[in-house]
């Protein structure tokens, strides 16, 4: 069903033809992107239009897709940016410890924002990329950070209905309680075939001066899931992360 779009700023409305491009980034046929956004072909043929001279999308033969331009944009971020460059020597590290996938993530409503990514060696599809989100609930890195979130933020989450990725998802909110305090205990979280099935991963939260702010984790298909061989790995990563946010002054420029 599409809408006017009366009432909605051309910014409003640019925004939605971006957002539209989510989850891949293209690409993208004008029909295509005018449903996702919920807006008349002929509005948004016309931001297209404009969006595409000013290099926030591209055409090509097979459609549309998002341009450099907003990647150069996302990359300069200042939170993101300051915390990928602290964190990519100990992704590094964590990496060659276990040749496995590392990520890092942080908290944007109730979901996980991924902010980095280290390949592992062996081919594993796996749904998360840089930029892209999954559920707290479902994933690692999302109950690290939900276990030791303030407490008013992790009822609201409970409140609300649980996401099921998979039929693994943890969908209730007692059971998920339980869980985020054994992590409070052990330190770190696990996910198995909760996001997909297939795969799992295990995370540790990352704190800067006694704040969580994000988590790593490592992703593994099944068959190599092994958290008494990863954890230690992951929790040493975090806590060196954490150490380095928590100094007085960091350096979180360019490498």
């Amino acid at each position: 069903m599409t809408r006017d779009g009366a009432g909605l700023s051309m910014v409003e409305k640019s925004w939605m033809v971006l957002d539209a491009f989510a989850p891949g980034g293209g690409p993208m046929r004008l029909t295509e992107l005018a449903d996702r956004a919920g807006l008349p072909r002929s509005t948004v043929h016309r931001l297209l239009t404009r969006l595409v001279e000013v290099g926030s999308v591209e055409r090509s033969a097979d459609g549309f897709h998002l341009g450099r331009k907003l990647f150069e944009l996302g990359a300069m971020v200042p939170v993101e940016r300051g915390l990928r460059n602290a964190a990519l020597p100990f992704m590094e590290d964590l990496y060659i410890a276990t040749h496995e996938a590392v990520h890092i993530g942080v908290t944007d409503g109730y979901d996980v924002v991924y902010v980095e990514k280290i390949y592992g060696h062996a081919v594993f599809s796996m749904p998360s990329r840089v930029g892209g989100r999954l559920p707290l609930t479902c994933t690692a890195i999302g109950k690290a950070m939900l276990a030791f979130a303030e407490p008013d933020f992790v009822e609201a989450v409970l409140a609300q209905p649980l996401r099921r990725l998979t039929r693994h998802s943890v969908v209730d909110p007692g059971r998920l309680a339980d869980t985020l305090q054994e992590i409070q205990i052990s330190g770190v979280a696990y996910e198995y075939e909760e996001v997909q099935t297939g795969g799992g991963s295990l995370a540790a939260p990352v704190f800067e001066r006694g704040r969580v702010v994000a988590a790593l984790s490592v992703a593994v298909p099944v068959a190599r899931f092994h958290p008494v061989r990863l954890a230690p790995a992951v929790k040493t990563a975090a806590l060196g992360l954490s150490r380095q946010l928590s100094r007085p002054t960091r350096e979180t420029g360019p490498r």
